[in-house]
């Protein structure tokens, strides 16, 4: 997601903030903006349903880099120590300093973010809810699809769901309309694969999130595996990059066991992929057998999903017309 300047300086403000009281001003600032994009959205995607994840990259991403502000700050302490610009970098390093984190992909993110500030929770909801009581007013017909961001357990899960749901009966009190929604989950850590029967008791659908599921199930930082993944693949332990091409037999086997245990909980439940998988044919066709009903993926890969999909279907069909020519032949052979 792109910022604008504006925007940028209303979330370190938010971020550097050290109270809820400081950080609901910016929030207040950002609403506006988070609503007019929401706006946008629905708008262009009219009655398709629209999957929103809520805030989801850790917060030192939207802040100067801490080796960028210490060379800055010697360099005026050098040259120019008495430059009032020291006052602003001071404090700003100070809280760089607080936030920073050794492992930031597995720290301060995700629900992580909504459960530690509910605010940023509450800001992004409200912004949702009033876009599309906006777009329903107009004639439109939004339907929402709220995706909370690598939950680990049902606690995580209720905890967010509770504000999302609360903020939108505040917005539908108040503008005396309401929408349907749903409120669901990204998987991206195995517990939530194992637990993701207790996780189906309160989340409406599942999205997969391969990349950090990914992550998290090798102990593989997508970042760094370049630095060995041509040893690996040399030495025939990768038969191809983990990241580009599902691994069905330990990243999928917690797909295919969380889709089982959700739907065990709430039969209906909908199940997709978003990540880097969702355009790879091998990984679709995965999908597609483990009955999922959607693969999300980088619009430059659209045409070869799509054709990827409609292969798995063609050859499930063909797979079931020998099964039945199987047991056809089988039967008259018995008989």
């Amino acid at each position: 997601m792109f910022f604008a300047e504006d925007r940028i300086e209303h979330m370190r403000a938010m971020i550097l903030a050290t109270d809820e009281k400081d950080r609901r001003a910016p929030l207040k600032k950002l609403l506006p903006m988070q609503r007019a994009d929401f706006v946008g959205l629905f708008k262009a995607m009219g009655p398709l349903p629209v999957t929103i994840r809520l805030l989801d990259p850790p917060l030192h991403e939207f802040l100067p880099k801490r080796e960028d502000l210490l060379v800055e700050i010697a360099h005026l302490e050098d040259t120019k120590p008495r430059s009032p610009k020291l006052k602003t970098l001071r404090p700003l390093l100070a809280r760089v300093q607080e936030l920073h984190e050794t492992n930031p992909m597995l720290g301060l993110r995700g629900c992580r973010l909504g459960i530690a500030f509910p605010e940023i929770t509450e800001m992004q909801a409200r912004a949702i809810f009033e876009a599309a009581i906006i777009i329903k007013k107009k004639g439109g017909e939004p339907h929402l699809e709220i995706m909370v961001p690598l939950i680990g357990s049902i606690e995580e899960m209720r905890n967010q769901s509770a504000i999302i749901r609360r903020v939108a009966a505040e917005v539908f009190k108040e503008k005396g309309d309401k929408v349907d929604y749903m409120v669901g989950t990204m998987i991206e850590l195995p517990r939530a694969a194992l637990t993701a029967d207790n996780i189906a008791e309160e989340a409406e659908f599942f999205s997969f999130g391969t990349n950090d599921l990914t992550q998290t199930t090798f102990g593989i930082s997508r970042d760094d595996i370049n630095n060995f993944l041509p040893a690996y693949m040399k030495a025939g332990i990768f038969k191809q990059d983990p990241f580009a091409t599902l691994d069905q037999a330990g990243v999928g086997q917690l797909i295919e066991m969380a889709t089982d245990r959700g739907r065990a909980t709430r039969p209906n439940l909908k199940v997709g992929v978003c990540g880097e998988h969702g355009g790879d044919p091998e990984s679709i066709k995965f999908c597609h057998r483990v009955g999922l009903n959607y693969v999300s993926c980088s619009p430059f890969r659209l045409l070869v999903a799509r054709l990827a999909a409609a292969q798995a279907a063609l050859e499930e069909k063909q797979a079931g017309g020998e099964m039945k020519d199987l047991l056809r032949n089988s039967g008259s052979s018995t008989q």
